[in-house]
């Protein structure tokens, strides 16, 4: 067997309209249309596959992200270009809608924006740095982090 590309993502998330509107609304995430679901529910893509984002909500109740330290996801990536104005309008973008950023990271090979979605998952806002050295060189992915200055 061999993974060929990263399908898709499903996140459970408590009020399905306010994450809906950050994917759609701020991140522009195009929402497909859907008829009737068993359950409340609602999917994105950005035209690479049939879907790339499905959001399931579990309502108020659900248990939070623990913080710190812990086994399971850290972050997904969001390619948002492959320019540094591309980036800096992502976050003009960012905080005109009162995201929350928790970091900025210049990784060699990307820019990267580290933000949070309303239920506390992160997400990476990056653009591949020009040219793209980690296609010639795939130990540049493990490079020292600098911090980023757009």
């Amino acid at each position: 067997m061999k993974v060929h590309e990263l399908g898709h993502l499903v996140l459970y998330v408590r009020d399905l309209e306010r994450s809906r509107r950050f994917y759609r609304d701020v991140l522009g995430f195009a929402e497909l249309p859907s008829g009737p679901v068993p359950f409340p529910a609602a999917a994105f893509s950005s035209g690479r596959t049939h879907h790339e984002l499905l959001l399931i909500e579990v309502g108020a109740d659900a248990a939070p992200i623990p913080p710190g330290r812990r086994v399971g996801l850290y972050h997904v990536g969001l390619k948002v270009g492959t320019t540094d104005d591309e980036l800096r309008d992502a976050l003009a973008t960012l905080r005109a809608n009162d995201v929350t950023i928790v970091g900025a990271s210049d990784h060699g090979v990307t820019h990267s924006l580290y933000i949070e979605d309303p239920d506390g998952n992160e997400l990476e806002l990056y653009i591949d740095v020009q040219p793209e050295i980690w296609r010639e060189d795939p130990t540049a992915v493990l490079a020292p982090i600098r911090p980023l200055h757009l």
